[in-house]
């Protein structure tokens, strides 16, 4: 059925009423006259064709069709509340967008928030985490970090984290062992994530001789691996950076004392002119600073 909703001046004259048993209230509420809320709730008895009140001396009382419809606005009118409030609110926060990689996102960033939080109060920090390459300018995104070589035209790009590549694993899934050999990768399940030949790099790194690099199963991204090997399924490698947590905490271990270094690396990219907003520069410094590198971080500009 489709027909007019009812004017909201008198859907509010009436949810006030109801809501105080009293129309001198509600006009105090609404801050018109008595006079000007009793016409309002005639007009909307009138418009809907139902009685909402019994008029007594001295009191009103809802109906049962009253009782049912202020019940439904009362929580309408909440919602509208609730929502206008959280609008202003966030109206009042600096909003800053941080572009990262969904496995930068959940391995080192979401550890950290906390700390964000504490050192951006008031600060409405949203993350965009996709593999996608984002468009800084277009998409709306104030600092970005992304895996690479570090150049990129137009912005600045500061080295953030190294990518030094190691092998991980569950710690039962060696059982009483705490070390491996390299041979002994041979068997085991190898785990990859979306840069299979990593795992061919580290092992003729490492001088592997009996070890295929390409068998095992492959994830999106590092997030699976990392999983997986939390989950005893096999040997990850991974970039040291994003199991740092899981190393210090046991989750994982590395038992092969071999690391790789890579050219690549984990970079703060921006313009040149987003640090004139504070906030932006405060986090720029927050994301440097838990990354151990300080006001010394390699800056270059393309």
């Amino acid at each position: 059925m489709n027909m007019n909703l009812p004017s909201l001046g008198a859907l509010r004259a009436f949810e006030a009423t109801a809501r105080h048993l009293s129309v001198t209230l509600a006009a105090g509420e609404l801050n018109v006259t008595p006079g000007a809320v009793s016409l309002q709730i005639k007009e909307l008895e009138a418009a809907l064709g139902i009685q909402l009140f019994v008029r007594r001396p001295r009191q009103l009382i809802l109906t049962a069709p009253g009782e049912q419809y202020f019940a439904t606005l009362r929580t309408a009118f909440r919602l509208m509340r609730e929502a206008t409030v959280e609008l202003l609110g966030r109206a009042r926060l600096d909003v800053l967008v941080l572009s990262c990689t969904p496995s930068f996102a959940m391995q080192w960033l979401v550890p950290r928030l906390g700390g964000l939080e504490a050192r951006l109060p008031g600060v409405d920090v949203r993350i965009s985490a996709s593999n996608r390459k984002v468009d800084l300018a277009r998409d709306g995104v104030d600092l970005a970090v992304r895996h690479g070589f570090g150049r990129y035209d137009g912005l600045v790009s500061e080295r953030l984290l190294d990518d030094e590549l190691i092998p991980v694993c569950s710690p039962q899934l060696l059982g009483e062992r705490i070390r491996l050999s390299v041979d002994d990768l041979a068997d085991l399940r190898l785990l990859h994530d979306e840069h299979r030949h990593d795992w061919q790099l580290w092992l003729e790194a490492a001088g592997a001789s009996r070890v295929d690099g390409r068998q095992g199963t492959v994830f999106v991204d590092s997030n699976g691996a990392i999983e997986a090997a939390k989950a005893g399924l096999g040997v990850a490698l991974v970039r040291l950076s994003l199991v740092q947590r899981e190393l210090a905490e046991g989750l994982l271990l590395a038992p092969i004392a071999r690391s790789v270094a890579s050219d690549l690396a984990y970079y703060l990219v921006y313009p040149a002119t987003a640090l004139e907003r504070p906030n932006v520069a405060a986090l720029r410094q927050w994301l440097l600073s838990e990354a151990g590198r300080g006001a010394s971080s390699e800056v270059s500009g393309h």
